[in-house]
């Protein structure tokens, strides 16, 4: 075994900590608001709604739900759509949404069925149970759409919404 040469192994120590140091002093830096880019903008609180959703559900009840459910009951929700389309919303692959699926299916949220006169064609409809937990998906959310209301002002909640209603129909969102 050949040994490397001192400069070597110095380099490596002194990369070693100069990588350490840089990441303490960057973790210990705040983040300047103006700094953010819009992703994580956008990002964090919907993060932050789809942990109260889940939190929420559990809550009522609906004990087997997880965050990635939620790339199945996503608005507009999977009533009616083929795993195709639910897995494009979701930008996921068709694969991790039938796993999801199937997941949600075992739970009795969901029954996938074959579309009459289409071969193998399938669609998703909401059981009893998944309907449910949609609707209290809906309750969560005017309530957190209130206390955003409520911490931003009514007049600036408007505004948010309104900005973000033009970027839901403007090609931005495509």
């Amino acid at each position: 075994m050949e040994i490397p040469p001192v400069n070597y192994v110095y380099y490596l120590a002194v990369n070693s900590i100069y990588r350490t140091v840089n990441a303490i002093i960057r973790e210990s830096l705040p983040v300047k608001t103006e700094d953010m880019l819009i992703g994580a903008l956008l990002r964090v609180p919907a993060q932050a709604i789809q942990r109260r959703l889940i939190k929420g559900l559990n809550a009522a009840g609906f004990d087997e739900l997880r965050l990635p459910h939620m790339a199945v009951l996503q608005f507009p929700g999977p009533d009616g759509a083929r795993p195709g389309t639910i897995a494009e919303r979701a930008g996921m692959s068709k694969q991790a949404i039938n796993q999801l699926l199937r997941s949600l299916e075992s739970f009795g949220y969901i029954v996938r069925s074959d579309v009459p006169g289409e071969g193998s064609a399938r669609i998703v409809r909401l059981t009893e149970r998944g309907h449910a937990a949609f609707s209290e998906m809906v309750d969560i959310l005017r309530d957190i759409e209130d206390e955003w209301r409520a911490e931003l002002g009514p007049e600036r909640f408007t505004q948010l919404k309104g900005l973000l209603f033009v970027v839901w129909d403007s090609p931005l969102a495509r």
